[in-house]
């Protein structure tokens, strides 16, 4: 793991940070930027759970086994869309395109400083020295991605899951998980079980054409309740097919939010890596991102949860208790 960043690499991000945090022109124009402003007021302290930094390949190379290769996306970037977003708090999640390199990531929390966390990726290899590095970084939790690999015989979920759980528990960690609903089902028992905190990425992939009657999603719920589990209401368009706000998103983040509102989380998913596999695209080739418009996305929360108060523990104080902000 690559862990050393320079005095000179702080200056020049934060000098970069400073001048890219007074304009929202995009630094690289296929780089998702926000077209339409927030129409509520977001209240101080508000978080983005969910997001990714894509450096220079020179300096951060690619992991040989990833399933696509994304644009660049900085820091800068970043502070330009938080900006217009007015979310003050940040949570850079290492993408699978690093594998377990996590120094892409350990980069931007330097650059960002004390308003940022980090969740990582690791494996058996890494060592407990490492983790130690992550946990002095902002690193507070572990993510384990199965729905980009294909990952879905219960057997080897729940392996990898309760792996995680024992490097995690050492340091009171979180675990992060892209599954479906079915792999929802399986770590159940599990989840309930964990002697650390859970979090489902992106509505845990229920499909908002089913809507809340579909297969696993009362599971789903019943974990929120139990208050050993978090959702991030993230990426509605991996959910959802009805651009460009996805309404049909609504009944399930609405069930979400009534099943525990102190277990839910909001995240953009920025900049929106298109991870999809594309005939005749190979993992090589460069993936343009989604041009999804976080504006907009961000305006459906008031939909989603229709109090100032909900929306307080969804963008501020949930995040505040899991990351320890």
């Amino acid at each position: 793991m690559r862990l050393k960043i320079t005095r000179r690499d702080a200056v020049i991000g934060g000098i970069a940070a400073s001048m890219c945090s007074r304009y929202v022109t995009p630094a690289c124009g296929s780089v998702p930027r926000p077209t339409t402003g927030v129409n509520f007021k977001i209240p101080a302290g508000a978080c983005d759970c969910h997001f990714h930094i894509f450096g220079e390949e020179a300096r951060f190379p690619f992991w040989a086994g990833r399933t696509y290769t994304p644009e660049m996306a900085t820091v800068s970037d970043s502070l330009a869309v938080h900006r217009a977003l007015h979310l003050d708090r940040l949570v850079v999640v290492n993408s699978l395109v690093y594998g377990t390199d996590n120094s892409c990531m350990l980069d931007a929390l330097w650059r960002f400083g004390p308003r940022a966390r980090g969740i990582a990726l690791i494996d058996d290899a890494t060592s407990e020295a490492d983790l130690d590095t992550l946990a002095s970084a902002g690193v507070r939790g572990i993510r384990l991605n199965f729905v980009n690999f294909g990952i879905t015989d219960a057997d080897v979920l729940r392996q990898r899951f309760l792996g995680a759980i024992n490097r995690a528990a050492k340091r009171n960690w979180h675990i992060q998980i892209y599954t479906n609903l079915p792999g929802v089902e399986a770590l159940a028992n599990e989840v309930l079980n964990a002697r650390v905190a859970v979090v489902f990425d992106h509505f845990a992939d229920a499909k908002a054409s089913l809507g809340v009657g579909q297969a696993g999603f009362a599971v789903l719920l019943d974990l929120l309740r139990s208050g050993k589990a978090y959702v991030k209401l993230s990426a509605a368009y991996r959910v959802s097919r009805q651009s460009p706000d996805y309404p049909d998103v609504a009944p399930l983040a609405l069930a979400l939010v009534a099943a525990n509102p102190e277990r839910v989380l909001w995240g953009t998913d920025w900049p929106h890596p298109d991870s999809s596999h594309i005939p005749g695209r190979s993992t090589t080739d460069l993936a343009p991102f989604l041009q999804i418009d976080d504006g907009l996305l961000l305006n459906q929360l008031p939909i989603w949860a229709p109090t100032a108060d909900l929306r307080r523990k969804i963008l501020v104080e949930n995040p505040a208790r899991l990351y320890g902000f």
